[in-house]
């Protein structure tokens, strides 16, 4: 099977699962509800206060828990859509029909890079959908005129594909579903923001820190609520093009090392 034959074969197991769309479904409600308690609050707390020059980029902050908080669904979807085949043993008819696994790994990755796309539209929808008019309300600066919110847009959505990507290597690296999600979940609702939380009290410790691939995340979206609660330290994110690369890297070593590994062995 040629790689369009592979490409349209994962495009074809994710669309006919309930998994994606309600991950979409959780993902939006979770980033409206978080976008609108930030809107609510900027709004009624400081009415104004962004026109004045007191506050900017405080419609970024809001906008940006598509990715902040967000990041994880894509995430999920791809480390279980290589578990889940694990686990089901749909692997070894893939295998059959395409016997170059690496072909089948590539069709995976860009298969899931496209549903991190389109769960980056989703969640901004969703943060501007409820985050802009409560902004409007309180007098504050909404952005969507402004180019570089646009641009912003577009840094947040490239994100969330990449977040995707580093769930397929997850996934790849560790093929055991329960195991898979357990770190998954671990490292990014604890251990991560410890360490990134340790980074703003203990001097030196940021320069590390903002090379987590949270951090890296954060970073290529230029605004996120922990980098505005790390304070100064927020000045030492990376550029955002380097935060792709950093986010970028993460996920090919993953991918990579899956791949010479637990990719190559054999399946039942």
């Amino acid at each position: 099977m040629r790689f369009t034959g592979a490409l349209r074969s994962e495009f074809t197991k994710l669309t006919t699962t309930r998994m994606w769309w309600v991950l979409a479904l959780i993902l939006a409600v979770y980033v409206a509800f978080t976008a609108g308690a930030l809107g609510a609050a900027f709004g009624g707390l400081f009415p104004g206060a962004q026109d004045a020059g007191g506050l900017d980029g405080l419609h970024e902050l809001v906008y940006s828990v598509a990715v902040t908080v967000g990041y994880v669904f894509p995430v999920i979807l791809g480390t279980l859509s290589v578990t889940g085949e694990v686990r089901h043993q749909t692997l070894t008819p893939t295998f059959l029909a395409t016997p170059r696994r690496g072909t089948v790994l590539a069709a995976k990755l860009v298969t899931l890079f496209c549903f991190g796309i389109f769960y980056g539209v989703v969640a901004l929808a969703a943060s501007v959908a409820v985050g802009a008019p409560l902004l409007a309300a309180g007098d504050m600066v909404t952005g969507l005129d402004d180019s570089q919110t646009w641009l912003m847009f577009g840094r947040a959505v490239l994100a969330m594909g990449i977040w995707a990507i580093i769930g397929v290597g997850l996934g790849t690296l560790i093929p055991n579903q329960i195991a898979a999600i357990v770190v998954l979940l671990a490292f990014t609702q604890f251990v991560e923001p410890i360490l990134r939380t340790v980074g703003m009290l203990v001097e030196g410790f940021a320069e590390i820190g903002r090379f987590l691939p949270g951090a890296a995340g954060d970073a290529l979206v230029g605004s996120s609520v922990f980098a505005v609660m790390s304070g100064p330290s927020s000045a030492g994110l990376l550029e955002w093009w380097q935060g792709g690369l950093v986010l970028l890297a993460f996920a090919a070593v993953a991918a990579i090392i899956g791949a010479v590994t637990t990719w190559r062995r054999d399946v039942t």
